[in-house]
């Protein structure tokens, strides 16, 4: 078996053997083709559009190819001569790249080619019938080290050159390879899984959540069912807040531009801000092209902090005032491109779980530990106990580009480090990926596929402290400035519930269901006596809806199936007769019998153990 380096060479390799064919059945340009966490793909520029329905063609030759027991060539040149040779064979997104290079006072570049023959000379290269593209490899020797029956052409897209809007929308090819046929096996079924649990096709089949164009892109509205368990959800996380010491505060949506300039948002965090709006007018003034004596410029927010820390030094604090914990489930808007925007993953307006502790340095230890501790309560209450953490700290080499001191960053990173070995956590330690402001621990959980994603982060901050002069009276009555902590337990509800959707494949456990019980009448006479049940249910505090239309009984039970309700009660003469329930659980065919009183309290159980 492959190890993990050799797998992403041969990945890499897959990306330039697929571009060979592309160029030789479709006259096809390259433009970038690396490897990926599975796979690999390949950016291209073709005489007309290749679909869906070309891959398995491309699949084939691909695999022609690798039976041909190909060789691998690096060939180094002065980088003029790169140019010159890219140029000569049309090779317009390469050839841009080596300019880059060469700008950036690089001298040499090289190749690689793949034939039936080692070629270590550009001159000999246009009299073979192989592929040869700039690249810095590495790549394999041969393709006698490719299973062909390991991996496979997934999809095809479009892809902006170089990721940037402004430049010609071309095509990429995605390829997923493994070390044998029964990896690529597993993790096709996973695909499968993933496609059956997508976010976005529940959300609309159990009528969740809409993205409308003409609201806007990547601002999510919520239909009744979703705006249920969004409530559930933040009425539960606010519940907890407060259990473990926390105070709310509370924000608005938009700040002067002064806010954003003193915070340092204005300058370093503008790839993600919407551009300012001005206030000193109303949008009729605009549009009669009245003029404002006073320009007032304001911005929508993309985080909370700089409210909260304004919050902080509206009064004079001293030790005894500290720690202060202030949590606001605030929502925040940061820019992204519209072809980066995806369901509830990736969006444009969110909802943080956001909080901020501020203390002194003698108290940091015991608040990193509180919060380690309240982070694994809230996950494992949504049904994720497998995670693993990051540990970001500064690169050692490059320390100037960090906000705060020296001493302030050994003594944060290496308290983080200790509470993340005392607490036993499965972390890995990742130089050079803090934040400019401060190290972080970052929760990264693992759903029911095994896919990871990132949702609790730990974060500290020594850029606003300092920019907003942030201070407290210490018990010598002398000012200090106070350690600042930025914490989130979900990341975004959006996110996070996305994320739940997918993990559950939409049959959430019974606490979070919008319905969790649905009762089915028989006839129309039967009616009365469902909608006695049902309210007696709903005043047990348990969410009940009824079907009591003129449809079939089959009918109603499959729609309450494709609902994924977790209890679905029948009622008809034998039910009214007998005072007992029909019951039939969600993933099961089978009917149980139960008096009211015990499904209540059945229920109620779940719903107070959070299962």
């Amino acid at each position: 078996m492959h190890n993990s380096k050799d797998i992403k060479i041969i990945r890499h390799s897959l990306a330039h053997i697929m571009m060979q064919v592309l160029e030789h059945l479709y006259g096809a340009i390259p433009g970038v083709g690396p490897s990926t966490e599975n796979g690999f793909y390949h950016d291209f520029d073709a005489k007309y559009s290749v679909t869906e329905n070309d891959l398995p063609k491309i699949e084939k030759e691909m695999k022609k190819l690798i039976k041909q027991d190909l060789k691998f060539s690096k060939i180094q040149v002065p980088i003029d001569k790169g140019i010159k040779f890219l140029d000569k064979k049309g090779y317009k997104y390469t050839a841009e790249l080596a300019r880059d290079l060469k700008k950036q006072n690089q001298k040499n570049i090289s190749f690689y080619y793949q034939g039936k023959s080692i070629q270590n000379n550009l001159n000999d290269i246009n009299n073979n019938k192989g592929f040869i593209n700039m690249c810095k490899g590495p790549h394999i020797k041969t393709t006698k080290q490719i299973n062909p029956n390991a991996f496979k052409l997934i999809k095809i897209a479009g892809a902006y050159w170089r990721g940037n809007e402004k430049n010609k929308m071309i095509q990429r090819i995605y390829g997923i390879a493994f070390n044998n046929e029964k990896e690529l096996k597993d993790y096709l079924e996973k695909l499968e899984q993933a496609e059956k649990r997508d976010h976005r096709k529940l959300g609309k089949e159990l009528e969740l959540f809409i993205i409308d164009s003409k609201v806007g892109l990547g601002l999510p509205m919520w239909l009744p069912n979703g705006a249920l368990i969004w409530r559930i959800m933040e009425d539960f996380c606010y519940q907890e807040h407060l259990k473990n010491g926390y105070q709310l505060v509370r924000s608005p949506h938009i700040g002067s531009k002064k806010l954003w300039e003193q915070s340092g948002h204005w300058n370093f965090y503008n790839e993600s801000m919407f551009p300012p709006m001005e206030v000193g007018r109303s949008l009729e003034d605009v549009q009669k092209g009245k003029k404002t004596g006073v320009k007032e410029e304001y911005l929508i927010k993309p985080m909370n902090c700089p409210f909260h820390v304004v919050l902080y030094k509206s009064k004079l604090r001293s030790y005894n005032d500290l720690p202060l914990r202030w949590a606001e489930f605030g929502t925040v808007y940061r820019y992204e491109k519209s072809g980066e925007l995806s369901g509830l993953t990736r969006v444009r307006g969110f909802t943080q779980d956001d909080a901020h502790i501020i203390c002194s340095k003698n108290q940091v230890e015991a608040e990193l530990k509180r919060v380690i501790d309240f982070i694994i309560h809230i996950l494992s209450t949504f049904g994720f106990k497998d995670y693993k953490v990051s540990l970001s700290v500064r690169d050692p080499k490059d320390k100037k580009k960090y906000s705060g001191n020296d001493k302030g960053w050994k003594f944060t990173e290496k308290v983080l480090e200790k509470i993340a070995k005392e607490k036993k956590l499965d972390y890995v330690k990742e130089k050079g990926e803090a934040a400019f402001y401060g190290p972080k621990l970052d929760f990264k959980i693992k759903d029911v596929l095994g896919r990871e994603w990132q949702c609790s982060t730990l974060q500290f901050d020594f850029n606003l402290p300092k920019r907003f002069d942030m201070s407290f009276i210490n018990k010598n009555g002398k000012k200090e400035r106070p350690y600042m902590l930025h914490r989130a337990l979900l990341g975004s509800f959006e996110r996070f519930l996305g994320i739940l959707i997918e993990h559950y494949a939409g049959a959430f456990p019974v606490w979070l269901c919008p319905i969790q019980v649905k009762i089915i009448s028989v006839s129309s006479s039967h009616k009365k006596y469902c909608k006695k049940i049902a309210e007696k249910i709903r005043d047990n505090n348990i969410r009940c809806n009824l079907d009591i239309s003129d449809e079939t009984v089959g009918n109603k039970i499959r729609k309450a199936i494709k609902e994924k309700i977790p209890y679905i009660i029948v009622i008809g003469d034998k039910e009214v007769k007998s005072n007992k329930l029909s019951i039939r659980d969600r993933g099961s065919n089978k009917i149980r019998q139960a008096s009211q009183e015990k499904f209540i309290k059945e229920v109620l159980k779940k719903i107070n153990n959070k299962l």
